[in-house]
């Protein structure tokens, strides 16, 4: 007879023999057992209370609980998984926060702790972040990778609505932005199973492991940032990472370096900037407002009154009309103000986005050094600078009409008269004063002496 008939004959399918009352009582009630084991709250201890109440000649606790395991792997076998070097990276959040005191209230704010660990070496990173949200998350994978030096070919998140947006058994829906970042260092999302954590027992093991590595020697201190909470992290986390294995001789960081380091996926040249997308109408001036940031940015003119997309990172905004990008800026966070590139305007608005004093100046001077030193004046007297402006506008405009020598002199009559406008010189080069006679000069003139003029010392 071979192995398996001769099993089957001196090895009983069921221990103890089926004759054995108490155990057919058990037996019966394992099913409802199991199911009662799922409800939060409920005990080993209190079943086998309530099960020595039916029967006071029942089994005790310690043989209860074997029967009760016994039954739970047969009907629930675990599958071993060999992780391959390289291929995944089991991220999650704990369970238990931990918290740092804000310096100006004294308030204790509670933090997020992400926990990373790779498939293959069990490297694990840890950092201490102010929320779940996917700004957090995706900051705290990139750090991580960056701890790790590399990229896996996967990353497999819990179902946190940061990462993963519908869990489904067969193809669930990823986060835009996670799957961007995913895509941005060549990852693959592999979201585990809903309300199975075995799927992702080794993040599991690796967030109990740090209550009794890390978390027990950074709660001995307190924070006052997260910077400072992360710094005594990191320290608490090399210590974790180098400690050898029970049982073997070896840590994580040893097997990291010998097996994984050299099959992970190198690093992208720039770091991921999150995408964020709105919906506007481009105003009656031209711009579309980021309410984000309350700023406001260019489009060309002709998309007044069409609605956009903007697509905006941490650095720049992008400006798309059907599929088209109509224009890029650099991200700009001072509320109430503009962001406008000439070129986005119409003609006369264009002209008149460029007056400055110093194009001013510079046209001025090309007619006449005395032109430019009464547009000076002109741009000092004047109360509001696109009062003066318009002066200067008109003022220049006359060269062509008159000519440059002309209103040089014109100019020239005007300074002496110490009147700084426009009207002034359409009055002279209308009467034609440009044209003759000596202006006065503006040099100052000594008071003659004489006995009957009293000098400033007769006030003393």
């Amino acid at each position: 007879m071979n192995d398996q008939d001769l099993d089957i004959l001196f090895i009983p399918k069921e221990l103890p023999h089926p004759r054995d009352e108490r155990y057919n009582q058990l037996r019966q009630m394992l099913p409802e057992i199991e199911k009662q084991l799922k409800r939060k709250g409920v005990t080993r201890l209190q079943l086998w209370e309530a099960y020595r109440l039916k029967y006071p000649d029942g089994y005790g606790r310690s043989r209860f609980n074997q029967h009760i395991q016994d039954y739970i792997g047969r009907t629930h076998p675990v599958m071993h998984l060999e992780h391959k070097a390289g291929d995944k990276l089991f991220i999650d959040f704990a369970g238990e926060k931990l918290g740092i005191v804000d310096k100006e209230t004294g308030e204790l704010l509670h933090m997020e702790v992400f926990v990373a660990i790779l498939g293959c070496s069990q490297l694990t990173y840890v950092e201490a972040v102010s929320s779940q949200r996917k700004e957090d998350l995706i900051k705290a994978c990139e750090n991580a990778l960056h701890y790790f030096g590399g990229a896996p070919a996967a990353v497999v998140p819990d179902n946190l609505k940061s990462a993963v947006i519908k869990s489904s058994k067969y193809e669930p829906k990823i986060n835009e932005a996670f799957a961007d970042f995913a895509e941005h260092y060549c990852m693959a999302v592999l979201p585990a199973r809903a309300y199975r954590p075995k799927d992702k027992a080794l993040v599991e093991g690796a967030v109990k492991l740090i209550y009794r590595s890390i978390y027990t020697s950074v709660t001995k201190e307190t924070y006052t940032s997260l910077a400072a909470i992360n710094t005594a992290i990191q320290q608490a986390l090399q210590a974790h990472n180098n400690a050898v294995f029970k049982g073997r001789d070896y840590s994580r960081r040893q097997q990291f370096e010998e097996i994984e380091r050299s099959v992970l996926q190198p690093l992208a040249k720039y770091l991921y900037e999150i995408r964020q997308q709105a919906i506007v109408t481009v105003m009656k001036n031209g711009h579309v407002c980021l309410r984000l940031d309350t700023h406001y940015y260019s489009v060309p003119y002709r998309f007044i009154g069409e609605k956009v997309k903007l697509v905006f990172t941490t650095s720049s905004v992008e400006i798309y009309y059907r599929y088209e990008r109509i224009a890029v800026h650099e991200r700009k966070y001072a509320k109430y103000k503009y962001s406008t590139h000439t070129e986005h305007l119409a003609s006369a608005h264009r002209y008149l986005s460029e007056w400055t004093p110093e194009k001013f100046m510079q046209q001025a001077a090309a007619i006449h050094e005395d032109v430019a030193a009464y547009i000076s004046k002109v741009i000092e007297y004047k109360q509001h600078p696109e009062q003066a402006y318009k002066s200067c506008s008109g003022i220049l405009s006359l060269a062509r009409k008159a000519g440059n020598e002309r209103l040089t002199g014109a100019c020239r009559r005007a300074d002496s008269y110490g009147v700084y406008n426009y009207p002034i010189l359409v009055e002279i080069l209308a009467k034609k004063l440009d044209a003759f006679g000596e202006f006065p000069s503006t040099q100052e003139e000594f008071m003659p002496e004489h006995i009957n003029i009293r000098g400033s010392e007769y006030y003393q």
